[in-house]
Protein backbone atom coordinates (compact mmCIF):
# COMPACT_ATOMS: atom_id res chain seq x y z
CA UNK A 1 0.00 0.00 0.00
CA UNK A 2 1.68 2.96 -0.80
CA UNK A 3 -0.46 5.80 0.35
CA UNK A 4 0.78 9.70 -0.57
CA UNK A 5 0.26 11.44 2.66
CA UNK A 6 -2.82 12.58 2.42
CA UNK A 7 -6.04 10.41 3.66
CA UNK A 8 -7.62 10.55 0.03
CA UNK A 9 -4.95 8.37 -1.85
CA UNK A 10 -5.02 6.40 1.19
CA UNK A 11 -8.72 5.28 0.66
CA UNK A 12 -8.20 5.02 -2.67
CA UNK A 13 -5.66 2.73 -1.48
CA UNK A 14 -7.33 0.97 0.26
CA UNK A 15 -10.20 0.26 -1.76
CA UNK A 16 -7.76 -1.07 -4.39
CA UNK A 17 -6.10 -3.83 -1.79
CA UNK A 18 -9.84 -4.88 -0.93
CA UNK A 19 -10.13 -5.81 -4.28
CA UNK A 20 -6.80 -7.23 -4.68
CA UNK A 21 -7.27 -9.39 -1.73
CA UNK A 22 -10.72 -10.65 -2.51
CA UNK A 23 -8.95 -12.48 -5.24
CA UNK A 24 -5.74 -13.26 -4.02
CA UNK A 25 -5.15 -17.04 -3.18
CA UNK A 26 -2.36 -16.71 -0.46
CA UNK A 27 -3.88 -16.88 2.85
CA UNK A 28 -1.11 -14.94 4.32
CA UNK A 29 -1.86 -11.78 1.59
CA UNK A 30 -5.82 -12.08 2.51
CA UNK A 31 -5.09 -11.79 6.45
CA UNK A 32 -3.21 -8.51 5.85
CA UNK A 33 -6.03 -7.36 3.55
CA UNK A 34 -8.42 -8.25 6.11
CA UNK A 35 -6.78 -6.44 8.57
CA UNK A 36 -5.96 -3.63 6.37
CA UNK A 37 -9.61 -3.00 6.33
CA UNK A 38 -10.66 -3.72 10.25
CA UNK A 39 -8.15 -0.92 10.89
CA UNK A 40 -8.79 1.41 7.87
CA UNK A 41 -10.77 4.26 9.60
CA UNK A 42 -7.45 4.53 12.09
CA UNK A 43 -4.92 4.50 9.40
CA UNK A 44 -6.45 7.10 7.50
CA UNK A 45 -7.33 9.19 10.87
CA UNK A 46 -3.33 9.42 11.30
CA UNK A 47 -3.05 10.85 7.65
CA UNK A 48 -5.45 13.49 8.90
CA UNK A 49 -4.81 14.31 12.35
CA UNK A 50 -0.98 12.88 11.96
CA UNK A 51 -1.41 12.09 15.61
CA UNK A 52 -0.57 8.21 16.86
CA UNK A 53 -0.92 6.37 20.31
CA UNK A 54 2.91 5.98 20.78
CA UNK A 55 3.30 7.84 24.04
CA UNK A 56 0.02 5.60 25.11
CA UNK A 57 1.98 2.73 24.04
CA UNK A 58 5.23 3.70 25.64
CA UNK A 59 3.29 3.62 28.65
CA UNK A 60 1.92 0.88 28.53
CA UNK A 61 5.20 -1.14 27.49
CA UNK A 62 7.09 0.59 30.94
CA UNK A 63 4.04 -0.87 33.15
CA UNK A 64 4.40 -4.06 31.16
CA UNK A 65 7.75 -4.34 31.79
CA UNK A 66 7.61 -3.08 35.75
CA UNK A 67 5.10 -5.99 35.76
CA UNK A 68 7.54 -8.56 34.69
CA UNK A 69 9.99 -7.44 37.43
CA UNK A 70 7.98 -7.08 39.89
CA UNK A 71 7.47 -10.72 40.74
CA UNK A 72 9.90 -10.82 43.36
CA UNK A 73 8.24 -8.31 45.37
CA UNK A 74 7.23 -9.30 49.02
CA UNK A 75 3.90 -7.05 48.96
CA UNK A 76 1.97 -4.71 46.93
CA UNK A 77 3.17 -1.69 48.17
CA UNK A 78 6.51 -2.35 47.31
CA UNK A 79 5.30 -3.02 43.76
CA UNK A 80 3.38 0.01 43.47
CA UNK A 81 6.12 2.64 44.59
CA UNK A 82 8.23 1.02 41.85
CA UNK A 83 5.67 1.79 39.43
CA UNK A 84 4.93 5.35 40.02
Amino acid sequence: MCCRGNAESCRHESVRLSRYGRHENSFNNRKMCQLMIRWFEEIVGYFDERTTSGAVEGINNKLKLIKRLGYGFRNFNNFRLRSL
